[in-house]
């Protein structure tokens, strides 16, 4: 019950049994229903045919019955009084009267007397004008009733029509005639018989072809699995699971895995990078530091204490680059707070009061232009602060930042009129531990973080950090941010 296979069989099986029972049910009421209109008209063809004898004066015992056994016939007068039956009947319901015996009562065929027929007139004149007239048989619809009769004691369910006919003599008299319902319940009967036996062979099919095609179905969704265990177990990321040739959900669950386990293995390998240059960047000031302090041990004179300082500066530098890296790819959101860019970069350049040159701001100030996002503050000046001093690092005589409106956005370019980078190595600036040739030296140019940290803030807060080539020669780093709503 707990696999799929089991639970869409049992779902498709549920589902075809509930449609067949109800068009099995529908079927049988319909059939049902046409079984006996066929024996009602055959009960009034019956009826009217014994009355329309009865209304011509025809003697009871002059009747011509057509298959008593199977059409028994019963005729009342207007008290109800049976007057006539046919041969061989026995016993009978469902009709006006239980009574099988006729009781004496004036005769079909009898010649009215002259009270008679003055009644009789009085009737034409103003009697029940429900009531057929002398001579006819009531055109309106029979009454229709279920019974029973009992023809030379054999007892069968009947179908009685109800036939109203009047005599020349003024006599009403009320015939009832039946038609077998037989054939009905044994047609009926054999139609439940066959859908009772069809429908469990039916469903068994549907089972089975649903647990069939199920698990045919679900056969790459076991690869996949499978693969994905073994991937666990093995922890070998750069494996991957079967892609099925079919385009369906399964086939884009497999192709959406393996990108996932791409993206996954990508991750991982980056990490296992950042951890091993994280681990040699750090070793380097952390191994100058102990010596220095293992010289000052024993020769305290030969002590570079601004060495030392600086190699802790470096390390402390180092330190907070790698725990910002490892907030930023733990997923540390950048905060919702509203800032003015032009605001946060002048307060930025204002505190460099040690820079090599001299940095020039320029806020473009176009009417109506807002440059405020929503973002970490401390977070955008650090990436302000990262440009400024890799433009620093490699300027000539000019370092200048300009705030301006960008589309829906924000645009800050920080250009330098040094060397510039290379349009091959325009991207590969952006990874962790990366130097440029012309930066190798750790002194002057860092750990390779700065402009690292700098794209993975822009891009936690939906914009966007690339280089240019700047008019002065230099390189130009242009930070899109989008404005805030």
């Amino acid at each position: 019950m707990r696999s799929v296979r089991a639970r869409a069989a049992i779902g498709a099986t549920l589902v075809v049994a509930v449609a067949l029972v109800a068009a099995g049910l529908a079927v049988l009421s319909v059939l049902r229903t046409n079984l006996i209109d066929q024996a009602d008209l055959q009960a009034e063809v019956a009826a009217r045919e014994v009355a329309g004898q009865l209304a011509l004066d025809t003697a009871y015992a002059d009747l011509d019955l057509d298959d008593e056994e199977d059409h028994p016939v019963q005729v009342t007068d207007e008290e109800g009084r049976v007057v006539f039956v046919s041969k061989g009947l026995r016993a009978i319901s469902g009709t006006a009267s239980t009574g099988v015996s006729p009781v004496p009562s004036a005769s079909a065929g009898a010649t009215p007397s002259p009270g008679d027929d003055d009644d009789d007139g009085d009737d034409d004149d103003g009697g029940d004008s429900a009531r057929p007239a002398r001579g006819e048989v009531s055109s309106d619809d029979p009454d229709f009733s279920d019974g029973t009769a009992t023809v030379d004691g054999k007892q069968a369910d009947y179908r009685f029509a109800a036939v109203e006919a009047t005599t020349p003599a003024g006599l009403t008299l009320t015939v009832h005639a039946g038609a077998p319902l037989a054939a009905e319940q044994e047609a009926v009967n054999t139609v439940r018989g066959a859908m009772l036996t069809g429908l469990p062979l039916l469903l068994a099919v549907v089972a089975g072809v649903t647990w069939l095609v199920t698990r045919r179905a679900l056969r790459p969704v076991e690869g996949i699995r499978r693969e994905m265990a073994a991937i666990t177990a093995s922890e070998d990321l750069a494996r991957r699971v079967p892609e099925p040739g079919s385009r369906d959900e399964i086939a884009a669950l497999a192709r959406t895995t393996n990108e996932t386990l791409t993206a996954l293995e990508a991750s991982v390998e980056r990490q296992r990078r950042f951890v091993a240059d994280a681990s040699h960047e750090l070793r380097s000031p952390i191994a100058s530091l102990r010596t220095q302090l293992e010289v000052a041990e024993a020769h305290p004179a030969l002590l570079d204490l601004p060495g030392a300082v600086a190699d802790t500066v470096r390390l402390q530098v180092l330190a907070a680059d790698l725990l910002l890296l490892a907030r930023l790819d733990a997923g540390e959101k950048p905060g919702a707070a509203r800032l003015e860019v032009g605001a946060l970069v002048r307060e930025e350049v204002s505190q460099r009061t040690g820079d090599r040159i001299a940095v020039t701001v320029e806020v473009e100030a176009a009417e109506g232009a807002s440059y405020e996002v929503n973002g970490s503050r401390g977070q955008l000046a650090r990436v302000v602060g990262n440009l400024l001093d890799n433009a620093q690092r490699h300027a000539e005589s000019l370092v200048a930042v300009r705030v301006a409106a960008d589309g829906a956005g924000v645009r800050v370019e920080v250009r330098d009129d040094g060397a510039g980078v290379p349009e091959d190595e325009r991207e590969r600036i952006f990874e962790r531990f990366v130097r440029l040739d012309d930066a190798r030296s750790r002194d002057d140019g860092g750990a390779g973080l700065g402009l690292a940290i700098a794209r993975d803030v822009a891009t936690r807060h939906g914009g966007t950090l690339t280089v240019h080539r700047a008019p002065e020669g230099g390189a130009a780093f242009r930070l899109q941010l989008p404005r805030a709503a």
